[in-house]
């Protein structure tokens, strides 16, 4: 019985811990999924630190994103389903 106990604690942290944080599971999402893309395009990205969406730039089925590493800060265009156009920011 005890260790029902203990448990639930633990159980209800796992599933809350999405719910209300949404917005930060899904920033950092994007920058692994972005430092991802930048690496296997031969471009380094070491320790990436922030991903934003260029809400200006982006439409509907291609969205553009600024990517800020340590080394680097790109701006990536994806269209689903090919290959990133990425332009090295500096």
């Amino acid at each position: 019985m005890l260790q029902r106990l203990t448990l639930i604690p633990l159980v209800l942290c796992a599933l809350s811990s999405g719910q209300h944080f949404p917005q930060v599971a899904k920033a950092e999402t994007a920058k692994g999924l972005l430092a991802t893309v930048i690496r296997s395009q031969g471009l380094a990205c070491d320790n990436p630190r922030r991903a934003t969406r260029d809400a200006k730039l982006s439409k509907p089925d291609y969205e553009v994103w600024v990517l800020t590493c340590e080394n680097a800060t790109y701006r990536i265009g994806r269209y689903p389903d090919l290959p990133a156009k990425i332009e090295k920011l500096r």
